[in-house]
């Protein structure tokens, strides 16, 4: 309805303001749009197109200024009518790969690929962490140190390998340790972290009625050992810091909600799992998210793939006067990229 409205000069006006407003972040006046603009056209018709942009909802004007901005509506409008997005050059794909670093294990190119959307684009970077992939436990192995003191180091999905010190109640042998280690191996192999803690509490109660200790000893490492795995980070996310360099996110007491929202985390994965249901680049400007600490922000998000299914969820969060023409097809390549990396895995 809105192309309806807009003829194509008024299209025309208002794509400049929005390019001018991404640019500098500043309102512009009758003048500059009229100079940047190209068209002959005077002063008082550019202020006339503008108060007739401003109706719709399109774009408005600071009080502190008689220039105007565009609204949400109004980015939204030019995202979905006017912007045209330019492949990336073959550089600027290298440099994306350069940035994603070689290959290693899987959590690891996560991070990386996270790294590298914050570095190329200058926003916030964030990358889900598969749900099908990100408690599954392989192998573990036991290392005596002094004071009852045991290394633990396991493997999550074949490459990811982790490693904790543990206490226990007493010294144990290097035999007794590999004892316990091929026990958990044994029964536990192939099981996600939180069905691990399930079996773990209901062994633990039977261990104890049938009085294995050594067992009792292996089960009560692996508690330890597997303690707060499995709810850590759903996603990665770098960069959170370049969101100060933009004056309209300066408002410190939003940065602070925003960065707990980062941490705490639940809307920004309600918002991933929305764009992993979806097909294609998904962006989000503002209220559009449904959730008020990302008012003022855009998140420009696609999902990965490995043998052509959905896993996980990558993205942008930054201002709503992103670069949105350059930003979408750095995101969807960055899919694409990555989606080729876990296939080759």
């Amino acid at each position: 309805m809105l192309d309806e409205n807009l003829n194509e000069r008024a299209q025309h006006l208002l794509k400049t303001l929005v390019e001018g407003y991404i640019r500098a972040g500043q309102p512009m006046g009758s003048k500059a749009l009229m100079a940047e603009s190209g068209l002959s056209v005077s002063s008082a018709t550019v202020r006339n197109v503008m108060s007739d942009l401003e109706d719709l909802g399109l774009v408005s004007s600071p009080h502190t200024s008689a220039g105007r901005i565009p609204t949400e509506q109004g980015l939204r409008f030019f995202v979905d009518t006017l912007l045209t997005v330019q492949p990336l050059s073959g550089e600027e794909v290298d440099s994306i790969r350069h940035h994603m670093g070689p290959e290693s294990g899987r959590v690891e190119l996560l991070s990386r690929t996270s790294s590298a959307l914050s570095g190329v684009t200058q926003l916030a970077g964030l990358v889900m962490l598969p749900k099908n992939e990100q408690h599954a436990f392989r192998h573990i192995e036991f290392l005596p140190l002094s004071e009852r003191r045991i290394l633990v180091i396991w493997v999550i999905n074949d490459q990811d390998v982790q490693n904790r010190i543990i206490s226990m109640d007493r010294d144990y042998t290097k035999e007794e340790l590999q004892h316990m280690a091929h026990y958990l191996n044994r029964y536990f192999s192939g099981l996600g972290l939180d069905e691990i803690r399930d079996r773990v509490i209901r062994e633990m109660e039977q261990q104890k009625v049938e009085a294995n200790q050594l067992m009792l000893a292996a089960i009560e490492a692996a508690r330890q050992a597997f303690d707060g795995q499995g709810e850590e980070a759903d996603y990665v996310l770098n960069g959170e810091s370049n969101l100060f360099g933009y004056a309209e996110m300066a408002d410190m007491e939003k940065l602070k909600k925003l960065f707990e929202a980062f941490n705490q985390k639940q809307e920004v994965l309600k918002l991933l799992e929305g764009v992993s249901e979806a097909d294609g680049i998904q962006i989000f400007i503002g209220e559009e998210s449904g959730y008020q600490v990302f008012d003022g922000c855009s998140l420009v998000a696609s999902p990965y793939k490995v043998n052509d299914e959905v896993i996980g969820v990558l993205g942008v969060i930054g201002p709503t006067r992103m670069a949105y023409q350059r930003i979408i097809p750095i995101v969807d390549v960055t899919a694409k990229l990555l989606s080729a990396a876990l296939n080759r895995h």
